[in-house]
């Protein structure tokens, strides 16, 4: 009885065996690691964003992207206090000086301005900037005109 026993466990195991061995034959074949980086095909070059322009019959929110350049070209320079230096670039940028606000960039008692707000009223529309230490990065937004001006309160006049 002993050697029947001991055939069933041989034949059991070896059962078992040739089941992973036909299991092994059924998984498949592994995949060969490609030698080194392949070369980006010609049309899969990265193409630089086309730079933000004035678009002269666009709305307001059309010209925000260009606004907004020019905001953070002069936020990045050393004339980033000065109103000035917004309205300029705004106005060599395209933007109306006539359509313009902006607000003083020294205090009553002489200090810096803790923030700058500058505008372009854009049709019914505003390009607004704020900029300054307390402010952080520079913000720009499109916001309603409110009885055709941008800015309200005590700007400056715009007179260079």
């Amino acid at each position: 009885m002993t050697i029947r026993r001991w055939e069933r466990r041989a034949a059991g195991a070896l059962a078992i065996v040739s089941t992973l061995a036909a299991l092994a034959a059924c998984a498949p074949e592994p995949v060969a690691p490609t030698t080194g980086p392949t070369a980006p095909s010609a049309s899969a070059a990265p193409t630089a964003a086309p730079e933000p322009t004035l678009v002269p019959d666009g709305s307001a929110a059309d010209n925000l992207p260009l606004f907004t350049r020019v905001v953070a070209d002069v936020w990045g320079s050393e004339q980033r206090g000065a109103g000035r230096a917004y309205v300029d670039a705004l106005v060599a940028a395209g933007f109306d000086k006539a359509a313009m606000q902006v607000t003083r960039d020294v205090s009553t008692v002489g200090n810096a301005a803790e923030s700058i707000q500058f505008s372009v009223r854009w049709g019914e529309e505003c390009l607004i900037g704020q900029v300054g230490p307390e402010t952080g990065d520079p913000v720009t937004s499109v916001e309603a005109a409110i009885d055709g001006v941008c800015l309200i309160g005590n700007t400056r006049p715009i007179d260079w």
